[in-house]
């Protein structure tokens, strides 16, 4: 990993005289590009060559890429290159970001040329999920005694069963798990999950189907809710048939991100996190105020992604505005802020925008400021880190009906703990934490819980795991003897682009690196059958 803190540029390869290295995309690319999307996806050629001067030269090419006249005599094949060049674009920042061409390719071709970036991991990321699922519905064991491929093969690991029965996953049980149209509904409006801003009493009624689920321990599961079709009512059907809850994190502060949340917590008497974020850009960046032009109406920023815009973005605005007038035409304002929505883009300058800086991402994501700076953590790895984590106030605001349960303090087990957002919730609550047992297989990651930990002067015991596949039964008999029992299971997003086996796997359950879903459901099942 490149430790640099300099210039970006170097990170995407936009200038090469190979064609089979257009963007930096590996030569055995363009034949699987080409078949999938046609054989123009990698042109690069100006979209309207010849175009007639006119007196802003930048709004001349961008007008040529922007235009969606219908007149296609007037600039032939313009739209189709303009869509292809953008395609191309889009593509190469997955590519880097170490998504599979075609699982690239799959989510631009469903979401759109228009898509935002974080949209579209989300939708990769949901659909290497829902083929985790998939995999093991059809690999469920057809005997009751049957072992867990996990459990080390002992029958009282199989956490398929609870008393020796084994659970109900067939199609009947899915079918009727939650009221899916219902579910769709939240999930394509508000946002708002079951109450939020300043509702603090939930706006909706829930009733838990299991009786084993509505207390102790207490479990809490994110992913991200721009899933496909079906996934949500798969991964529901797992954890006990309770609905999600879609919150978008804009209500908490000045950037969207959009998670499902599934958990047995109360939804009564929650309270934010105080003191309360900024919930617009200016109010959270307030030296951008000076800069931002009138025509750029933002108000909150997308979702917080794990890479920013190579240089040569915001070069080529730069140039764009200053070949324009004081006021620049409707084109290039379009071209603008395009770039700046997707890539988070704020004005630092006079024409100057700038991708965010690793402590704003830490500010808008509620941690503390430096959270992530040193140790040998690089600017790379910091915003790799970053786009991975929880959104603090969001977590917090849902776990806030922890509070006073537990004046001795909390045991917590947090699964892929990342950079320990959760933790942070916890802490910035007042929740004690007795015992905290942390699963993280970054290095990275575990230094920066570790120095959190010991900079706001933890009492209780941090316990730090690599590997989740060593959570084993008999590990957590013994965690569970030592604590009393755990009181929270948390465990965060399959979308981790850092953590290697933590990452969703793409061979299947079988392959080398397991889905962290199911790992997640595999020991919150076996805590619960130990804890009974």
């Amino acid at each position: 990993m490149d430790d640099s803190d300099g210039d970006y540029s170097n990170e995407y390869n936009w200038n090469t005289d190979d064609e089979d290295e257009v963007f930096g995309i590996p030569s055995s690319v363009p034949n699987i590009i080409q078949q999938s999307c046609g054989h123009n996806l990698l042109s690069l050629e100006d979209p309207s060559p010849g175009a007639p001067n006119r007196p802003c030269s930048s709004a001349k090419k961008i007008d040529n890429q922007l235009d969606s006249s219908d007149d296609e005599d007037s600039y032939p094949g313009s739209r189709e290159n303009t869509l292809n060049f953008e395609r191309d674009k889009i593509l190469t920042v997955l590519v880097n970001m170490e998504y599979p061409i075609e699982e690239a390719l799959i989510a631009i071709e469903k979401c759109g040329p228009e898509a935002e970036i974080c949209d579209l991991t989300d939708f990769i990321c949901a659909a290497q999920l829902e083929k985790e699922i998939d995999s093991h519905l059809q690999n469920l064991p057809k005997k009751k005694h049957d072992a867990s491929v996990y459990m080390h093969k002992k029958r009282r690991d199989g956490y398929y069963f609870r008393r020796g029965k084994r659970l109900k996953l067939d199609d009947e049980r899915k079918a009727s798990a939650i009221d899916m149209e219902t579910m769709q509904k939240r999930s394509s409006e508000s946002m708002t999950g079951f109450g939020t801003r300043n509702q603090l009493y939930p706006n909706v009624a829930r009733r838990l189907r299991h009786k084993v689920t509505a207390g102790k321990p207490y479990f809490y599961y994110e992913n991200v809710a721009g899933a496909p079709k079906g996934v949500w009512r798969k991964i529901s059907s797992f954890l006990f048939e309770i609905e999600p809850e879609f919150v978008d994190s804009k209500y908490f502060c000045a950037a969207a991100r959009k998670r499902g949340y599934i958990h047995n917590l109360p939804i009564e008497n929650r309270s934010r996190l105080l003191p309360i974020p900024p919930l617009t850009i200016q109010e959270a960046l307030p030296t951008t105020k000076r800069w931002w032009p009138s025509w750029d109406t933002r108000i909150q920023l997308n979702c917080l992604i794990s890479s920013i815009a190579p240089a040569t973005v915001t070069e080529k605005i730069r140039k764009a505005l200053e070949e324009c007038d004081a006021k620049p035409p409707p084109t290039v304002r379009e071209y603008v802020l395009k770039e700046c929505r997707s890539w988070n883009l704020v004005w630092v300058g006079k024409n100057k925008v700038a991708p965010l800086e690793p402590d704003e991402y830490e500010m808008l994501l509620g941690l503390p400021k430096d959270h992530t700076r040193g140790g040998g953590i690089s600017r790379t790895m910091r915003y790799k880190a970053l786009g991975n984590a929880f959104q603090v106030d969001t977590v917090a605001y849902h776990l806030s009906v922890l509070k006073g349960h537990f004046p001795k303090g909390i045991n917590v087990l947090s699964l892929f703990s990342g950079i320990g957002g959760a933790e942070v919730a916890l802490h910035g609550l007042g929740i004690m934490l007795r015992n905290v047992v942390s699963v993280e297989v970054a290095q990275e990651n575990r230094n920066i819980l570790r120095s959190w930990w010991e900079q706001t002067n933890q009492q209780g015991n941090l316990i730090e795991v690599k590997d989740v596949q060593h959570v084993t039964w008999d590990q957590l008999e013994q965690w569970i003897t030592s604590f009393g029992g755990f009181d929270l299971i948390i465990g965060g997003s399959p979308c981790n682009n850092i953590s290697g086996s933590n990452r969703v796997s793409r061979n299947g359950l079988e392959g080398k690196h397991s889905s962290l879903f199911y790992e997640y459901y595999r020991i919150v099942e076996a805590i619960m059958h130990i804890q009974l």
